[in-house]
């Protein structure tokens, strides 16, 4: 195998579940379903958003880019899953697998940072308890501002990391043990000291997944306690569904991601870190539409009142 800068193989072999043909069969057959439901669900609450006059409000301006996203994020990996999948040849270029890291971690980075702007809003959307005033504070502009905060501060963090860890020596290694190319994934396969990059990663992913987790649960803990202040319970029970909502996505998009990032590579078990890639990187993004649809009646509304203007009689 002829290999770049001496260190670096040509392609990489992508041996995901070789030692369970069954189970392979069964994943291929799975994302082939679960892959247009995700793209048709986010585009659905993207255009629903887009199109209803109601839905014109920082929440929706957030969901809609988590929607999108969501979109890139799962695109970065299913494509070339099914490929390896469905085929016997189970490869990636090393460009390829390039690409595949720097996309996977920027949509990744920036994700569990837009959940934790999505818990902020609400809590200033419940604190405030006047939609006038939310909407003075929470402007377009600033939206957009944070938004574009988020997405740089995704960027950063994704290419500062992942080339730092392309740069670690293969020396001919070209097999890893995993669906798709992926920083812990490298580290362990590479040759050499192992602890510094892990612990290096560790701390790094503090920053992007522990802190916007912190901010996540004090938001929540705040808008906890503000609701027993709203004396409509109509209002309350709206405030609780909504939040329930993007709760949900939070634990769905977190908790596997926290099991692969803040604990160390050479600690998990073989399978453990494809299922968490296949976890939140496909089931979550096929989720998330259905649960902001099926829990959020303003949601529910407006994809009903869609409906009815494409289909109803003529």
């Amino acid at each position: 195998m002829a290999l770049i800068n001496k260190s670096h193989p040509e392609e990489f072999i992508l041996l995901g579940f070789v030692h369970c043909p069954w189970l392979e069969l069964s994943l291929f057959i799975i994302l082939l379903t679960t892959y247009p439901m995700a793209m048709i669900g986010n585009i659905t609450i993207i255009l629903v958003s887009k199109l209803d006059t109601h839905l014109q409000s920082p929440m929706y301006f957030f969901l809609t880019n988590l929607s999108f996203l969501d979109m890139c994020y799962t695109t970065s990996l299913v494509p070339q899953m099914l490929f390896n999948l469905g085929t016997s040849k189970k490869t990636i270029s090393y460009l390829g697998c390039i690409v595949q890291l720097y996309f996977f971690s920027i949509m990744g980075s920036t994700e569990c940072l837009l959940l934790a702007l999505m818990s902020f809003d609400r809590y200033l959307y419940v604190a405030i308890c006047r939609p006038l005033h939310y909407t003075f504070i929470m402007n377009q502009h600033i939206c957009v501002l944070l938004l574009s905060i988020l997405w740089l501060t995704g960027m950063i963090y994704a290419i500062s990391e992942a080339s730092v860890k392309l740069k670690l020596p293969m020396y001919g290694i070209n097999k890893l043990d995993h669906l798709l190319c992926e920083i812990p994934v490298l580290i362990n396969a590479a040759c050499g000291e192992k602890e510094a990059n892990e612990l290096t990663l560790s701390v790094v992913c503090i920053f992007i997944v522990a802190v916007p987790l912190c901010l996540i649960f004090a938001s929540y803990a705040s808008i906890g306690h503000a609701i027993f202040k709203i004396k409509s319970p109509e209002g309350s029970k709206k405030v609780f569904g909504t939040c329930s909502c993007h709760l949900i996505v939070v634990f769905l998009f977190y908790g596997p991601g926290i099991s692969m990032y803040l604990q160390p590579p050479s600690f998990t078990s073989r399978d453990q870190p494809k299922f968490m890639a296949l976890f939140y990187g496909v089931v979550t993004p096929t989720l998330n539409p259905f649960i902001y649809t099926l829990r959020n009646t303003d949601v529910k509304r407006a994809l009903g009142k869609v409906m009815w203007s494409i289909f109803r009689p003529k």
